[in-house]
């Protein structure tokens, strides 16, 4: 603290003269105010007046629920008059030191690309030859730890024949290995197994922050191929990120417990609107914030997953018990065809709805014949939603069902899923699909990182094509993956194989991802100073969009085209952040900041696609971050990463939500449908000409 008291008084002598002479903090909030008016424009003068015309303003900060009142410049006039609060910390007057320093004309200026390129060729993926030599020799010993957990633990699928020799005992668990079932069945479920699994190398304060995390009824599971994606040499390849996802951090073992739903339109009361005004017909089932598209959770194995990401938004409902990975209870119920019935019917009586997520837990993870199952029923309800259609005059006709997602993990933890069966079911419904107007067939997958992209994967993703289905990647944005160069070099390994971007979310801010958290700035940085380098130019998204959605190979489409633009990767997924009840967004500015110096957001929501109405009548979206910049930057220094590679991180101050590319944009019907809105209850009344609510429907 003394070195930045120093610094300010040698940096900004007028600043530090104004805290000597104002007689208090107000009056040197109008000095500084008077000083800053008179310097040219630019966005740290901006930021800065806007910080002080905030100051001494409560807020209230949506994710927390809390009152926040803003005393920045308070707190600097006391520590530039030797009088800091017991409390303060260096990280608030880090970022006020970096914002009168662009102010005064210290701009940093954006990575070089030569610089980007060395950053970016130090990650290695999955398909590199040192990497599969890692992974050939952990799958080998993992093999052996198999055989013995098969003799303890035999079931009616995997068993061994009591007169087999251990080498046919070998020869029948590396045939296994191909087998997403096995994988299943010898999950890892505790701390011990997965030390065990790994060679005994995680160190003892790992172990001791998972063996809390088991007395606290933290659910584990770890597939032994996802644990062979590992170093544990530590030596070869840099995988935090993995380990990011396979392993729980402290913050949150001891947030479990007292997790918050984050997205509050997932808190659903039976017969009332959620937070997004939407009725839906059952809570475990269907979840919406959007007039266009719902997400569909079956009551199958689908429920479940593949493995367990220590930062999954669902970690609220393993808390409550609601998700867990008792396989035998997530069977279908007797029921489930009833329910599925009901919960199509809501679809078709939607007159907005047009897409479809199926998702979980993991669509994937449901048995061919359930998804089929699922997806036939999503079909008649499709082609009854278009015949009636042929009913209804031009405006009156309902939105037809455009497109339909599958989002799955299991392509990365267990690629192997993706079999010829499967491969049919997704053929077979394209097909009938596409007669009743269905144009989007998308699998949405989630790679966190380069490592992931194993011959297994690529295999996968080439037979999730081959039936005419497009794979699309949603990243989480946490802070090994945040690390320069390491989203760039994913999409060019994601691109090479034919998958593209959709979205890098941040990771939502609650305490329990508070190790995992990188501060929005660096969604931001990272778009302008990393992403651009790939990004599509307008007047070519179409075609490629249609070229993608041909069905052609899309590896050829991609690489043609990159080849064309001399582009090393297609920049087609968003930036954005998954804010409570309005949306997804990366339409902010810098409001203000905790006494800790974590920045506080006001967030505004993305003008590009339509929202609930319940938007109108929103407050403003105040969004407090865990981590300040300062935190985040000594966290990567801790990771070996040269902090003076983000410099230019404390000027991203501000943001507006990227458009979308063509392929996510939904295509133009060929008629008019209606202004209609069902299934909607907001407790609005709008002047003429807008937005009315009349019993639960809303007219236009």
């Amino acid at each position: 603290m003394s070195q930045l008291e120093l610094l300010f008084h040698k940096k900004f002598p007028d600043i530090s003269e104004l805290a000597a002479q104002a007689t208090d903090a107000h009056a040197f909030r109008a000095g500084v105010t008077a000083l800053v008016s008179r310097f040219p424009t630019s966005q740290a003068k901006e930021t800065i007046l806007s910080l002080l015309a905030g100051e001494g303003r409560t807020i209230h900060e949506m994710s927390r629920d809390e009152d926040i009142t803003f005393d920045a410049f308070q707190r600097l006039y006391r520590m530039l008059r030797h009088e800091c609060l017991p409390e303060d910390g260096t990280a608030l007057y880090l970022d006020l030191y970096s914002q009168f320093s662009m102010l005064y004309g210290a701009l940093v200026p954006p990575i070089s690309r030569h610089r980007l390129r060395i950053l970016v060729a130090r990650w290695p993926s999955g398909l590199d030859p040192h990497v599969m030599e890692i992974r050939r020799e952990n799958k080998e010993r993992m093999i052996h730890l198999l055989i013995q957990r098969v003799e303890t633990h035999p079931s009616r699928r995997f068993c061994f024949a009591e007169s087999m020799a251990y080498a046919e005992k070998y020869v029948r668990v590396s045939q296994w290995w191909n087998d997403f079932r096995f994988h299943l069945a010898m999950a890892l479920k505790t701390p011990k197994e997965i030390q065990l699994f790994l060679g005994k190398t995680l160190s003892p304060e790992t172990m001791y922050v998972l063996n809390r995390a088991r007395k606290k009824g933290m659910p584990f599971f770890a597939t032994p191929y996802y644990l062979s994606l590992l170093d544990t040499s530590g030596t070869v390849y840099d995988d935090a990120s993995i380990r990011s996802y396979l392993l729980y951090s402290p913050d949150l073992v001891e947030s479990f417990g007292h997790i918050r739903a984050w997205e509050r339109e997932d808190v659903v009361e039976a017969g009332r609107p959620n937070a997004a005004g939407w009725l839906v017909p059952d809570g475990r089932n269907i979840h919406r914030r959007y007039p266009d598209v719902a997400i569909l959770i079956p009551d199958t194995m689908g429920r479940a997953c593949g493995g367990l990401c220590a930062s999954c938004q669902r970690m609220y409902d393993f808390q409550s018990r609601r998700l867990n990975f008792e396989f035998m209870q997530l069977l279908p119920k007797e029921s489930w065809p009833r329910k599925l019935h009901r919960l199509m019917r809501y679809f078709e009586e939607d007159t907005q709805l047009r897409d479809i997520l199926i998702t979980g837990g993991d669509a994937l993870m449901s048995q061919n014949k359930t998804l089929k199952s699922i997806l036939d029923a999503v079909l008649q309800m499709a082609r009854r939603k278009h015949l009636a259609n042929a009913a209804r005059k031009d405006g009156d006709k309902y939105a037809e069902l455009q497109r339909v997602r599958l989002g799955s993990r299991l392509p990365v933890y267990l690629p192997m899923r993706v079999d010829a069966e499967l491969v049919e079911v997704l053929r077979d419904f394209r097909e009938k699909a596409s007669v009743v107007g269905v144009r989007q067939f998308i699998v949405q997958t989630h790679f966190q990182t380069p490592l992931e992209v194993t011959p297994e994967a690529r295999e996968a993703v080439r037979k999730l094509h081959s039936a005419g289905w497009i794979v699309d990647n949603q990243l989480v944005y946490n802070v090994a993956a945040s690390r320069r160069g390491h989203t760039v070099k994913l999409r060019q390994v994601l691109n090479s194989i034919g998958v593209i971007g959709y979205y890098t979310f941040s990771v939502k801010g609650f305490d329990e991802n508070h190790a995992v958290f990188a501060p929005n700035a660096r969604s931001v940085q990272e778009r302008r100073e990393e992403k651009c380098y790939g990004l599509v130019p307008e007047e070519d998204t179409d075609n490629l969009a249609a070229s993608l959605m041909s069905g052609a190979d899309a590896v050829q489409v991609l690489r043609n085209y990159m080849r064309a633009k001399n582009l090393t990767f297609l920049a087609t997924d968003r930036n954005v952040l998954n804010l409570p009840a309005i949306g997804k967004s990366m339409t902010f500015t810098l409001a203000g900041f905790m006494p800790d110096g974590r920045r506080v957001l006001l967030f505004d929501y993305d003008k590009t696609r339509p929202h609930s109405p319940v938007i109108e009548r929103l407050d403003t979206v105040y969004i407090a971050e865990n981590k300040s910049i300062a935190s985040y930057l000594c966290q990567l220094a801790a990771m070996g990463e040269d902090p003076e590679d983000y410099a230019s991180v404390w000027g991203c101050t501000s943001s507006v939500t990227e458009p979308r590319f063509s392929l996510f944009c939904y295509p133009r019907f060929p008629f008019k449908t209606t202004n209609l809105i069902s299934n909607l209850q907001v407790d609005m009344r709008c002047s003429p000409g807008h937005l009315e609510c009349e019993s639960g429907h809303l007219v236009r």
